[in-house]
């Protein structure tokens, strides 16, 4: 579970000022936007998600002042920014009156209206959104500070020593090789990085870290999760025992997705097809694996997955996990949620490598 909070994209019924009266009478609701979208619109949209991505969680660019909603397009192209009101009522009535002009000159196709508990389109996200302080997070996970330093025994690993505790960073790269050398892990050489970041994502590095659904530690695991692991509740905040678990569910999901995967996408280029696994296994961690595997079996759902495999070219693997998602909002409780996770991760695990004292570090050898 995310420790962030997205406002979601829910959509209501469309106004439709700056579309035709058959254009209205087609996109009558929220999925509509989603189901009109052509597949071929998936082109950069990863990167463009990014983008609005990185302000948000790193109070930059057009969220350099937090009192803002920024707007943009099905594609993730940014359309434009507006100051909240007072009020949240005002600033909902903002949005509206914004999406109505941005639809009036022709910025936006179409608008939808929003009210206090969905919002509309062009798609709106508030730069204040509740999110992980990174800089906090990337100096507990590097053990910036004696007390951010762990050291402990779990299974059958011993980490580091009261006399020399070590980095959550060192402590991933421990089990992860410890597993991977007994054979209990068969993942993509990338994951590691996006184990960082999942950890940074989800608990910023906190220990105590609980979430309103009752997941819990530095890695987010519900009781469920845990005591698949065999971590006893009096263990469940063991920080070593959540990293293992971690990496236990990813393998996991690993072995449960990739007769599905390879049937549909094995003929990618190798770089490419683990990229695209790997950020599957991100949003299967997220989400589940089971409703991943909707994404490339399913004979409704799946239909985006059978276009990206036959035009692989067009798309980046970003641009494909991201497409196979949205292109299915609305069905199987899938929420753009799912695909802010994906690109957080990737974000979190970016700043990571971006740290002098990571330059060199094999877990970023393959960094954007």
């Amino acid at each position: 579970m995310p420790l962030r909070t997205a406002r979601c994209l829910l959509l209501l019924p469309l106004l439709a000022l700056g579309a035709s009266p058959a254009a209205a009478e087609k996109l009558k609701d929220w999925t509509s936007v989603i189901r009109e979208s052509p597949y071929w619109e998936s082109q950069g949209v990863y990167s463009n998600i990014l983008t609005i991505r990185r302000w948000i969680l790193d109070s930059s660019g057009y969220c350099s002042e937090i009192e803002r909603h920024i707007l943009f397009d099905r594609r993730g192209q940014f359309l434009g920014y507006m100051n909240n009101a007072p009020t949240r009522q005002g600033t909902q009535r903002k949005l509206n009156d914004t999406r109505q002009r941005m639809a009036a000159n022709g910025r936006a196709d179409y608008w939808v209206a929003g009210d206090p508990q969905t919002t509309g389109y062009p798609f709106a996200l508030a730069c204040d959104q509740p999110h992980v302080n990174m800089d906090d997070a990337l100096a507990r996970y590097v053990g910036s500070l004696p007390a951010d330093r762990i050291w402990g025994d779990w299974d059958d690993l011993t980490f580091a020593s009261a006399d020399d505790p070590k980095s959550l960073h060192a402590a991933l790269r421990y089990i992860y090789d410890t597993r991977n050398n007994q054979q209990r892990l068969n993942l993509p050489a990338e994951m590691p990085r996006y184990l960082a970041g999942q950890l940074l994502i989800e608990s910023g590095g906190q220990r105590k870290a609980h979430s309103a659904a009752n997941a819990r530690g530095i890695m987010q695991l519900s009781d469920m999760v845990l005591d698949d692991c065999g971590i006893s509740p009096g263990n469940y905040w063991h920080r070593l025992a959540q990293l293992d678990c971690a990496m236990r569910l990813t393998s996991q999901n690993a072995r449960n997705l990739r007769p599905a995967f390879e049937a549909r996408f094995g003929k990618l280029p190798p770089a490419k097809r683990d990229r695209l696994f790997t950020l599957l296994l991100v949003q299967a961690y997220h989400g589940g694996a089971a409703r991943v595997l909707t994404l490339l079996e399913d004979e409704e759902l799946a239909q985006p997955a059978a276009y990206f495999a036959d035009h692989p070219e067009r798309f980046s693997a970003g641009d494909i996990a991201f497409g196979l998602v949205y292109h299915n909002l609305g069905r199987n409780r899938l929420g753009l949620s799912s695909l802010y996770y994906v690109a957080d991760v990737e974000l979190a695990g970016e700043a990571l490598c971006r740290l002098p004292r990571m330059a060199d570090d094999t877990l970023c050898a393959d960094a954007p």
